[in-house]
């Protein structure tokens, strides 16, 4: 891994890793998620036919970080980031795949910078609005839950507890193995873990852009596990249906997040065979 900084707002550097050759695919994760969280596994199978940018989002492994509980930004300047990484790679537009609220920031510059966007890739995301199920009964459970943080100065116990924070949601597609690994990465590059396991989370991801869905003209694919806890699979089904043309490819046994590994052989080909649908892209 090469990661490099970049200076993306003043006074505001991401951390930035790319990876791969071809045309440019930028990974955009969810609150919470660090760079790494992408698994190396997954991102040498999408390097093959893409040049593949992952990044530490605000607040999280080696970027710019904000006091904890105060994050100084928003859903505008997520949106801003991914544009300015772009701008750093030389590229006019990029094919671009986030997951969960990554998916929303996706969907945001598709709307509103579509000449940015090459295609969309949305997993386990949400158009967000009304009429849609909320998270499952276990995880309101889970969140609900008295349980103890670790103490952070105890290697160890925030690595197993950074693990078990991803059970509940990734369900039959959980990989301890995996998780562990992620989480031993995470712990070992981070500024400020308190600052990354909070602030995204306090931020105002403005008003749904759910009734402009059908303004997308961009080649789309929807993914989605059949049991999701955070966003059930009907928040899916309503991406596929209200963008138009988009696909939907439904993992079963699979949860929230990256998809499982047993997964990433159908993902990768569908992601490529979306990507090479677009005509192309040109560096500046």
């Amino acid at each position: 891994m090469t990661e490099r900084l970049v200076e993306v707002a003043v006074g505001v550097r991401l951390c930035v890793d790319v990876s791969g050759a071809g045309e440019l695919l930028v990974l955009v994760h969810g609150a919470g998620c660090s760079l790494v969280a992408w698994p190396d596994g997954l991102v040498d199978l999408l390097g093959r036919h893409h040049r593949v940018l992952r990044y530490d989002a605000r607040d999280q492994g080696r970027s710019t970080t904000w006091p904890v509980g105060e994050p100084g930004y928003g859903m505008g300047d997520a949106v801003g980031d991914v544009l300015a990484l772009l701008d750093d790679e030389g590229v006019d537009r990029a094919h671009v795949l986030g997951v969960s609220g990554g998916g929303v920031v996706g969907q945001r510059l598709a709307l509103d910078h579509p000449a940015r966007v090459a295609s969309l890739t949305l997993v386990s995301s949400t158009p967000g609005g009304p009429g849609l199920p909320g998270m499952s009964d276990s995880l309101r459970a889970f969140f609900d839950g008295d349980a103890d943080e670790p103490d952070w100065d105890d290697h160890d116990a925030v690595v197993a507890y950074l693990t078990d924070l991803e059970r509940p949601f990734q369900r039959g597609g959980f990989d301890e193995t995996l998780q562990r690994t992620i989480a031993q990465r995470t712990v070992d590059r981070s500024v400020d873990l308190r600052a990354a396991l909070t602030n995204p989370f306090l931020v105002d991801p403005g008003p749904s852009c759910r009734d402009r869905l059908g303004e997308i003209a961009v080649p789309t694919l929807v993914v989605h596990g059949d049991d999701d806890p955070l966003f059930p699979l009907a928040h899916g089904e309503a991406l596929a249906r209200e963008i138009p043309g988009a696909d939907l490819l439904v993992l079963p046994d699979a949860g929230h997040g990256v998809p499982p590994q047993r997964a990433w052989p159908v993902l990768v080909d569908r992601l490529e065979a979306l990507t090479s649908a677009t005509g192309g892209i040109t560096s500046r």
